[in-house]
């Protein structure tokens, strides 16, 4: 049987991370793909495992050579994923789960039309906000930069295959299995 990339997205604060580690916790037959970065990795991160890191360089000979499946800059980093990569994954019979933006989604969808997007969605605007004022992490120029960008997110959203509403982790969760049809509900 073909196996399928599928590619998750979502706002900041919407709960992505939660219900992707609730999911592959209860269907380890799907993998969360790892990306290329040219960040310095984190205290505790493993080349490999958490990302590829690339020298800026490396990155840039990616990109001429037409090697990444989607690539974007963000905060003075590149970040992106390997066709290859994904490619030999499919071909090792792995389901494969990309976690990206919305802009790099429909790149993927523009290369892999098979790809599978779907969308993470909050109950409301109104809750992702509170859910980013919850989390006391950020000033209020970040909170409103955020909500800015979800906004286009969510426009560019309607451009994919699926959307769940995550007003209940559990119920995402399966909603997720029902699309990657783990779940014959």
């Amino acid at each position: 049987m073909n196996k399928k990339l599928y590619v998750i997205s979502g706002s900041s604060g919407v709960g992505k991370g939660t219900v992707l580690k609730g999911f592959l916790e209860k269907n380890p037959e799907f993998m969360l793909s790892v990306s290329c970065t040219t960040r310095k990795p984190r205290k505790g991160e493993i080349d490999g495992v958490n990302y590829f890191f690339l020298s800026d360089e490396e990155f840039k000979n990616c990109i001429e050579k037409d090697k990444f499946l989607e690539w974007a800059e963000f905060a003075e980093n590149f970040y992106g994923t390997k066709k290859k990569y994904i490619n030999q994954c499919l071909d090792e019979g792995k389901n494969v789960i990309l976690e990206i933006d919305t802009k790099g989604a429909l790149q993927v969808k523009a290369r892999m039309p098979d790809a599978v997007l779907i969308f993470i969605c909050p109950p409301s605007f109104e809750e992702l906000e509170e859910r980013l004022r919850g989390r006391h992490t950020e000033d209020e120029q970040t909170i409103q930069k955020r909500l800015s960008e979800a906004k286009a997110e969510f426009e560019r959203a309607k451009n994919f295959d699926y959307k769940i509403i995550n007003d209940n982790v559990e119920n995402a969760i399966k909603a997720l299995e029902k699309i990657t049809g783990v779940a014959n509900a």
